[in-house]
């Protein structure tokens, strides 16, 4: 099985894509990755967003993508005056998956704040020792 601590040409290249592509704009999210049995499991901070119209999970050609869009709005009105503050940003991340993850067995769910992606891979058999093959004269 691949080791899931080492940096994969995807995560290298995720960068030089975005530049490329023209898109500028987008942060990284921040995500931690580790193996639980042979489940790739992915865990990305969204706090304060929907994951439902803010979140976007895909996967094509053995990547997990990420992305999430925020736009909060708040105003105060008072005797005063007017008060208007606004946040707003885009963020992606592409990962690559397991060897042998099936892009339709990956899935998703979001608890406080914290998008969890589970992408199960079948087990690898461990290799075999060494066999000696026999040479048969003819």
């Amino acid at each position: 099985m691949a080791d899931i601590n080492k940096w994969s040409p995807s995560d290298v290249l995720e960068p030089i894509r975005r530049f490329l592509d023209g898109d500028l704009t987008m942060s990284s999210i921040r995500v931690e990755q580790f193996l639980d049995g042979s489940t790739l499991v992915v865990r990305a901070e969204v706090p304060g967003m929907d994951p439902e119209t803010d979140v976007d999970v895909s996967v094509a050609d053995g990547l997990l993508h990420i992305k999430a869009a925020r736009e909060e709005k708040s105003e105060h009105k008072d005797k005063t005056g007017y008060h208007s503050e606004f946040r707003y940003g885009s963020f992606a991340r592409s990962i690559s998956l397991p060897p042998g993850a099936r892009e339709e067995d990956v899935t998703a769910s979001y608890k406080d704040g914290v998008l969890e992606v589970r992408a199960p891979a079948p087990e690898q058999a461990p290799a075999s020792g060494t066999r000696k093959i026999q040479i048969n004269r003819s």
